[in-house]
């Protein structure tokens, strides 16, 4: 029979956002009767998440720490004309490490896995198997809503933990290798050295399709790892995937396309850069502002995460402009121009940048100059990514 279950915050999506979320509050508030809940039968999927220390404040570190599994001291990047080592601490962190956590941390009734959710309200969660989720707030972080209300481009990829039958000798990640040939927009190759003979290799690609040749990807990254010297034994885990980088729509529709009135996290509540796509550092500062909070009702959830949506929104007008001079005034063959410029400036911008906490000073230093595109149609560009 149909059972109806009683909890203070349902969390409806067991990725990074609600995982993080189910984390924060666990640590913060171990008081409060959290359940989290998604179709998937594992916390965050298969999935892996990188981000710079300049991304998450240090008052939010105690969240992340447990769950990086890599961390370098420096990183590459390479263009066609251009090649440089910068220096900056960047982590790796794996979903299934993810998963160990939530788990170690929930008491079991709080995962309600393998279990497909019909709909959500500010207070209710509707099951697949007729079970009901009664709860004094819901957020709702189960992928985004509708992008059709954004004006977008993508950035698609598919990325495999090779084995190597012998050590590869890279001591830092390629964060950005652009002197690669170029298919389908702006494409790159990202290296993360696991261990001497394991590296996760990405082929990245900046589209204007979300659409990935399984097959073809696939084969490029073998070509990329031959090119490297590298003999592959075997490949340990593959994903894939299309994020969208946005450089226009209407916000507040989103918002709605999510649910009315109901709170939201991670990429529902449009909470990702719009240029890089990267959620993470939001989903820490959502997660870690949640844990503050002292009014877990739905009418205060859906408040408190549309104020944080809304403000990062009008606060990334700059990373919309860039992503539409990038989609809107470049050739898609030559796209690689706009990053090589911008991988030549100072490293402490480049970390802002990531970060979403450019300076006046940083955006101004990123749009002066001859810009590697033609003037009119980045001018064009501006205008549409203003609309």
């Amino acid at each position: 029979m149909a059972s109806t279950h009683r909890c203070n915050v349902a969390i409806v999506g067991a990725g990074l956002a609600g995982g993080l979320i189910a984390l924060a509050l666990a640590e913060t508030r171990p008081g409060l009767d959290v359940r989290l809940i998604d179709a998937a039968g594992s916390v965050g999927g298969n999935h892996l998440w990188s981000f710079f220390d300049g991304d998450v404040a240090k008052d939010d570190r105690w969240l992340v720490e447990p769950l990086i599994a890599h961390r370098w001291d420096a990183y590459d990047v390479v263009f066609p004309g251009h090649r440089r080592t910068i220096d900056a601490r960047y982590n790796s962190i794996e979903s299934s490490r993810l998963d160990r956590t939530v788990r170690a941390r929930l008491p079991e009734k709080a995962l309600m896995l393998g279990r497909k959710v019909l709909g959500a309200s500010p207070t209710a969660v509707v099951l697949a198997d007729g079970d009901r989720i009664e709860a004094d707030g819901v957020i709702d972080c189960r992928g985004p809503g509708d992008l059709s209300l954004l004006t977008l481009g993508w950035q698609k990829f598919v990325g495999q933990e090779l084995v190597l039958g012998q050590a590869h000798a890279a001591p830092r990640p390629m964060v950005m290798d652009g002197g690669v040939e170029q298919i389908d927009g702006y494409r790159f190759v990202y290296c993360l050295p696991f261990a001497a003979d394991r590296m996760f290799v990405e082929d990245t690609y900046y589209s204007d399709t979300p659409d990935i040749g399984d097959r073809a990807l696939d084969g490029r990254i073998a070509a990329y790892a031959a090119a490297r010297g590298w003999t592959v034994e075997r490949v340990a885990r593959a994903e894939r995937g299309a994020l969208p980088v946005v450089y226009g729509g209407d916000f507040e529709a989103y918002w709605l396309s999510g649910g009315r009135a109901v709170a939201k996290a991670g990429m529902r509540a449009g909470l990702f850069h719009p240029l890089t796509g990267y959620s993470l550092p939001d989903a820490v500062r959502t997660a870690s502002t949640l844990s503050r909070a002292r009014d877990y009702s739905g009418a205060a959830l859906h408040e408190l995460t549309h104020g944080l949506a809304a403000s990062a929104w009008k606060a990334r007008g700059f990373y919309r402009t860039l992503t539409a001079m990038l989609f809107r005034a470049a050739e898609p063959e030559e796209r690689w121009r706009v990053l090589e410029r911008f991988y030549r400036l100072d490293a402490g911008l480049i970390g802002r940048f990531y970060a979403g906490q450019s300076t006046f000073l940083d955006k101004a230093r990123v749009l002066t100059g001859k810009p590697p595109v033609p003037i009119g149609r980045a001018v064009a560009a501006i205008r549409e990514a203003r609309v």
